[in-house]
Parts: C-alpha cells; sequence; structure tokens
C-alpha cells in the first residue's frame, strides 16, 4: 500500500458539501467539510481498489474574473 496526497474541490449544494477529486474523478458528499472530505477519501480509496491509476500529477488551479449579467 501506497499513499498518494490527491485535491479536493468542494463547493455548496443546498445542505450538502460536494467534494470532487479531479485527478480520479471520484465525488462524494456530506454535511460538513470535513464529512465532505471523509467521504470522498473513502470512495477514492474503494475506486483505487478496482481501478489503480500510475502516479498522477496534482492539477493545477488558478483563479480568473468573467463578466456577470443578472
Amino acid at each position: 500500500m501506497e499513499i498518494r496526497t490527491f485535491t479536493a474541490v468542494l463547493h455548496k449544494e443546498g445542505d450538502l458539501y460536494v467534494a470532487e477529486c479531479p485527478e480520479v474523478g471520484t465525488v462524494s458528499q456530506g454535511y460538513t467539510i470535513e464529512e465532505a472530505v471523509a467521504n470522498l477519501k473513502e470512495a477514492t480509496e474503494l475506486y483505487l481498489e478496482e481501478f489503480p491509476i500510475p502516479d498522477a500529477s496534482r492539477p493545477l488551479m488558478t483563479t480568473f474574473e468573467a463578466a456577470v449579467y443578472a
């Protein structure tokens, strides 16, 4: 077994936090950030048991501005 670091991207959807791992494509949710990340970790570990992936580089993340018309 090997421990790797993955990215968790979260957003709020109603009462839940949705967490996604962009390196693997797994998604989970929870009522708190901690619960969402814990559920994402479990989902990712279960996925990787069945579908191992080679070493993946971490995604580059940045921000940008866009015009929003209300």
